[in-house]
């Protein structure tokens, strides 16, 4: 599936340019409007990440989620400062249509993360694991909004999770995110053929249809895209019939 991408910062939203925080773009109008508008062309479902969220827990925009889910949505997977399980239970109790984006806490409270497996619904479950590769091929996990490298390896924390049920991943190789570099299909190739159990989204650095036609190739299950469709590359009616054709 095509899950277009609203990243949000102060209620506004923007793109990072690979995870930086100071190297960021903003958009002309609200989250609401972009929601909207993916709807209308197609969109089956849509990808919500609260960066304030995921840079401080604290500072979630929780007021202005709660303004969006007021409104007739398709499903949501939604993600950044998700840490403990009120969070969790406040985000279920916003709407039935959500999946949970788990970012930061699968490293940082791996005990409790695993309890959650148990308590929901794994399929209702996403880790985010957004990785950078060093000269090894080591796959590196970033957290805190990819602004702190936490020195564990992204193979480590699946084994960890798939006796538990692990069912969806989202992997973003931060390099890529944001630069219309084009995504690393060679990183997608070699997880979903080692973890082929596992229903893989793909993100970073896609910028034409070409690429989505790649990355299906890949074998990922879906494909999260954002700055393509908010500076309008190509349209989700294209995107879907390019997925679908192959």
């Amino acid at each position: 599936m095509i899950i277009p991408a609203i990243d949000l910062i102060k209620g506004q939203v923007v793109r990072l340019h690979q995870g930086d925080f100071n190297l960021k773009r903003k958009y002309l109008h609200k989250p609401l409007f972009y929601i909207q508008k993916y709807i209308k062309q197609g969109a089956r479902k849509i990808h919500i990440i609260d960066l304030d969220g995921a840079k401080n827990p604290n500072k979630k925009q929780i007021i202005l989620l709660k303004n969006i889910f007021k409104n007739k949505l398709p499903q949501i997977q939604l993600g950044g400062g998700i840490r403990y399980k009120k969070d969790i239970d406040l985000i279920f109790n916003l709407t039935s249509k959500v999946q949970i984006i788990l970012g930061s806490s699968i490293i940082q409270d791996f005990e409790n993360v695993k309890k959650w497996f148990k308590l929901y619904n794994p399929y209702s479950i996403i880790l985010a694991l957004d990785i950078k590769i060093n000269k090894n091929n080591q796959k590196i996990v970033f957290i805190n909004g990819w602004q702190n490298r936490s020195n564990i390896i992204f193979e480590d924390i699946i084994e960890k999770f798939l006796y538990l049920g692990l069912k969806h991943v989202l992997c973003t190789d931060i390099s890529r995110d944001g630069t219309f570099l084009g995504p690393n299909i060679n990183l997608y190739t070699e997880i979903v053929k080692k973890y082929p159990e596992i229903f893989f989204q793909a993100s970073g650095g896609i910028s034409s249809l070409k690429d989505i036609i790649n990355l299906k190739n890949s074998g990922v299950k879906h494909v999260i895209i954002g700055r393509a469709f908010l500076e309008k590359k190509f349209t989700i009616q294209e995107a879907n019939l390019c997925w679908q054709k192959e």
